[in-house]
């Protein structure tokens, strides 16, 4: 297993164990399968991993007991644990965090991050107290490095640097985000502060490891015995600033898969990397609306929508989930979807003929049901 200096002489590995998509049994509920988890979690520590990523929500609560019980057989100092504070789901910093230690059984936790900050919440949580109060729960020890994990805009992002002199700071990263979303400006933004980057979702959610056919047939034939997946963990590796990169294993396949590439150390090429860039646009048309921003749809939206940004935000959904829509929801009521009128004005002036009216009646659809 490769590892990297973190600070204060603490390497960590460069392959990070999520525990948000464990093994579950089929009882109602569908709790965790500690059993197989747990057998992941061994394997990833014979592996060389040393970093294990929880949150509050994950599995309905039971993913950081779960992480808790199965790393109790292991030096408290052998490892480091990562959970976060979720806003949204317990807006009480103090009792959030207590019951935290609870259920992880310990007195400290290594790692602390605001968990997903998203666009329309930045500002509420930055006023909350909490960043204070977990500042001082640092300085007693409980906590030692304090950051957050994000999913908003450069301005957002901005005002989060601005805050608190963060230890490190997580943001979705994979290379179809690096040429399709903003997540190569929000990277620079953090190496140009010096802020060492934590990953999540370096294959989009599993987007990467199950490309569409011309996609996956461009990298096997440049390297066959190379699983999907690989190369996506190589091409982040590949970032000078990437601290730990997060992988959320389900099964001990995806470990022993995972941590070779961990071990090699083989970074992509230049040439890779255009080969990436290629792959990416084969996938692109599977996932998304071809926008190319050109606006000539908004001058006469008769609802002054901003058509473009809308399905940007359609895009970001359809590519990993619906939740990211929330964004949206953050919009004045009458610049949401949902006040189309389906008059095809936008249609008619798109140079791509795009089916606006029917994107627009699909996103508002998908906000209703989060």
């Amino acid at each position: 297993m490769l590892y990297k200096e973190f600070k204060d002489g603490i390497r960590l590995s460069r392959l990070g164990m999520g525990n948000m998509r464990l093994p579950q049994t089929e009882e109602p509920g569908n709790p965790i399968d500690y059993k197989k988890a747990k057998e992941i979690i061994d394997q990833a520590v014979r592996l060389g991993v040393n970093y294990f990523d929880t949150a509050y929500i994950y599995h309905n609560g039971k993913s950081e007991e779960f992480v808790g019980k199965a790393l109790a057989d292991y030096p408290r100092d052998s490892f480091y644990v990562a959970d976060k504070f979720n806003f949204q789901a317990q807006p009480d910093y103090r009792v959030q965090f207590q019951e935290q230690l609870n259920r992880l059984n310990m007195d400290y936790i290594d790692f602390y991050l605001l968990h997903g900050i998203q666009d329309n919440f930045a500002s509420e949580i930055l006023s909350s107290g909490c960043i204070e109060y977990f500042d001082r729960l640092k300085k007693e020890g409980k906590i030692r490095y304090f950051g957050f994990s994000f999913h908003g805009n450069e301005d957002n992002m901005r005002k989060m640097l601005a805050a608190y002199p963060w230890d490190f700071v997580q943001i979705q990263l994979n290379y179809y985000d690096w040429e399709y979303g903003n997540q190569r400006k929000l990277y620079e933004m953090l190496t140009e502060a010096q802020i060492p980057v934590m990953v999540m979702e370096p294959v989009h959610g599993g987007l990467l490891a199950r490309l569409n056919e011309k996609a996956g047939k461009l990298l096997k034939e440049a390297d066959p015995d190379a699983s999907l997946a690989s190369w996506a963990m190589r091409w982040i590796m590949s970032l000078d600033n990437v601290q730990v990169v997060l992988s959320g294993m389900g099964d001990l396949a995806q470990v022993i898969d995972n941590a070779e590439t961990f071990s090699i150390g083989k970074y992509v090429s230049d040439t890779e990397k255009e080969l990436l860039k290629k792959a990416a646009a084969l996938l692109r048309p599977d996932i998304a609306v071809p926008c190319t921003g050109c606006r000539y749809c908004c001058p006469d939206c008769p609802q002054g929508l901003d058509i473009p940004t809308l399905l940007a935000a359609y895009n970001d959904a359809k590519a990993d989930a619906a939740w990211r829509l929330v964004n949206v929801t953050g919009l004045p009521r009458e610049k949401q979807p949902s006040h189309c009128i389906s008059c095809g004005s936008c249609t008619e002036h798109c140079p791509q003929s795009l089916p606006v009216p029917g994107i627009m009646a699909e996103m508002a659809k998908m906000m209703s049901e989060l």
